[in-house]
């Protein structure tokens, strides 16, 4: 591994790639970033990044790009978030133009003007939801099939920034994989745990997904128990 300003950076094959990933996954759980108390600490940017970090079961042109371009994705707006449709938010709009005019019939002119105001506001957030959707539509098929072709594929939140890709220089499949901690506190803590692991664990042992359900189905037993890490820990019998 080459760790520099830029991040920790490994070159190898597809498994070097995954254990990268899972190595710098579980520093930064020893060190409590994913955490919804302590400081600093980022849940929730954290489960994305683990999320979106390469498996060894996955592929890159077909997983990471399809997760690359989700996490790429334009995020809902407004409406969207409230579970409404552009069409629900014009109907919306046309009510509260119609309410404006009612005041304006009462003689009640500021109430006039904050219903026009309401009225307005819907069929913003109408035309933007409209617009989101009208991205999402083509941005998911022009980045799996343009942009993973010209660019790495990437991810980026405020806990992690990273890129990964594929070399062609030679016959043998080759990636470089590059993971940046955007916290420097945590960058530092991490960078001491990443030493740790290189003096410390002999052989890195790679998740791999694993199907319990059939498993203890063919064999009458209950599948193990799953720790928070992702890992199997042994039944207490």
């Amino acid at each position: 591994m080459e760790e520099s300003i830029s991040g920790f950076k490994i070159r190898g094959a597809w498994g070097d790639v995954v254990e990268h990933g899972e190595r710098i996954t579980r520093a930064l759980r020893d060190v409590d970033a994913n955490e919804s108390a302590g400081e600093p600490s980022y849940p929730d940017a954290f489960a994305e990044w683990d999320e979106w970090r390469p498996k060894s079961h996955e592929r890159i042109e077909e997983d990471v790009s399809e997760k690359t371009a989700d996490q790429a994705s334009v995020k809902e707006g407004k409406g969207e978030q409230a579970g409404k449709n552009p069409d629900e938010d014009i109907r919306t709009a046309g009510e509260k133009l119609s309410e404006s005019y009612e005041k304006l019939d009462e003689d009640d002119a500021n109430g006039a003007v904050d219903k026009w105001g309401e009225s307005i506001e819907y069929v913003a957030r109408a035309a933007d939801s409209a617009g989101r959707k009208a991205l999402r539509s083509v941005e998911n098929t022009v980045y799996q099939r343009v942009m993973t072709q010209l660019a790495p594929y990437y991810f980026d939140n405020e806990l992690i920034s990273a890129n990964l890709q594929r070399s062609t220089r030679s016959d043998e499949e080759v990636f470089v994989f590059e993971v940046n901690v955007n916290d420097d506190e945590l960058k530092e803590e991490v960078s001491s745990r990443l030493a740790e692991y290189e003096d410390e664990i002999d052989r890195w042992h790679v998740d791999t997904e694993k199907d319990t359900d059939v498993a203890a189905a063919a064999e009458g037993v209950e599948p193990p128990e799953e720790e928070t890490d992702g890992r199997s820990k042994p039944s207490s019998n």
